[in-house]
């Protein structure tokens, strides 16, 4: 407003512009209040709706909109089914969701650049997990365009030590190279150590060496079917946690200015995202192909009863909106259901098209 404080400094070293707006500002502050119209969202309807709806109706509402969000992703799977094999398809969908919103698109050409097909193939034969891990990382993150060596300007000199890195570089240069990625299409900047893409690319290699005895895809199906029998999601979550050793049990990405003490790469909430968001529409959309309705039905059984995950923004800003009582988004349903209606109605100015405008709505509403 006023022009009384620094110009910000950006992390490429040059200062924000800053534009002062008190010289333009004709009229006194204290008559600014008369004209500032109320905000836009106290004229939401949905503001009103837990003033006439009761739980159960607002709860099938969310648990509408969760199936309805559910069976979109599927619909989307059984289209890239139709384009891909299984176990790439399903490769690319958890590739994906590893990326996180700002890196999901990179993380999907990477996995189109690299089919999981070569990189099962090199887990084959008398090589040890710590061989296969090697020259997976390589490939993956040579691919990426993410080793040092594609980085040069990113790393201070002297600090890429250890064997592990001269191991990767050595096995990249020595591969039947594919065209890299530029630099430029990953999103690095402000990135938490725990979400860096080197991380992620990373504990995706130790997914496909701690399943390499079946395959990724039928290893998981497998884990699908215990769960199911035993009734506990968690069996498929365990499944897709992944612990490091050596190098990445202490570092996020290359050099020793990215130590980290945490030797997880792929926690149990991030696993449980991928359960829900991924392997349960996944599932559905190649169990109809397929013809397994046995798998379909225990994806959606699983799906229907899987625990509250970790609470995101857009969760925070839906139950604050509609006034709801948290503890009645107590499911990963109802949280996909606050998803769905935030993308396909809040974001797109459709109140009108949202049930909870309706003045007709009763003890009934569906998305």
């Amino acid at each position: 407003m006023w022009h009384d404080s620094q110009a910000t400094t950006l992390e490429n070293g040059k200062g924000a512009p800053i534009l002062v707006l008190d010289k333009y500002i004709k009229s006194p502050i204290g008559q600014w209040s008369d004209r500032i119209e109320p905000p836009a969202s106290l004229n939401m309807p949905c503001l009103k709706a837990s003033e006439h709806l009761t739980t159960d109706t607002m709860a099938e509402f969310l648990d509408s909109a969760g199936e309805e969000r559910f069976l979109a992703k599927a619909t989307k799977f059984q289209a890239d089914l139709a384009q891909l094999g299984a176990s790439q398809c399903f490769y690319q969908g958890i590739m994906g969701a590893l990326g996180y919103s700002k890196n999901k698109l990179p993380f999907v050409e990477l996995a189109r650049r690299l089919p999981l097909q070569i990189l099962e193939s090199m887990t084959q034969g008398e090589i040890s997990d710590e061989e296969c891990l090697a020259r997976q990382q390589a490939l993956l993150l040579g691919t990426a365009g993410l080793l040092p060596s594609q980085r040069p300007h990113w790393h201070q000199k002297g600090e890429l030590d250890g064997e592990w890195i001269d191991r990767l570089e050595r096995l990249w240069a020595s591969s039947c190279q594919t065209e890299a990625m530029s630099l430029s299409a990953w999103h690095l900047f402000k990135v938490r150590p725990n979400n860096f893409p080197v991380r992620r690319l990373v504990a995706m290699s130790y997914l496909i060496v701690g399943y390499r005895q079946d395959g990724i895809f039928d290893g998981i199906v497998n884990r699908l079917k215990e769960a199911a029998l035993s009734q506990s999601p968690y069996r498929l979550e365990k499944g897709l946690v992944v612990t490091a050793s050596g190098y990445w049990a202490s570092h996020f990405d290359f050099g020793s200015g990215s130590r980290i003490k945490n030797p997880t790469l792929l926690g149990s909430s991030r696993a449980a995202d991928i359960a829900v968001n991924v392997l349960f529409p996944f599932m559905i959309a190649w169990s109809r192909l397929a013809s397994q309705p046995e798998i379909e039905r225990k994806a959606f059984d699983l799906y229907h009863c899987y625990p509250k995950l970790v609470v995101n923004s857009i969760e925070r800003h839906m139950t604050n909106q509609l006034k709801l009582n948290s503890s009645l988004v107590n499911s990963a349903r109802r949280q996909q259901g606050l998803i769905h209606i935030y993308n396909s109605l809040c974001t797109q100015g459709r109140c009108n098209c949202c049930p909870l405008s309706q003045p007709e709505t009763g003890n009934h509403i569906q998305v």
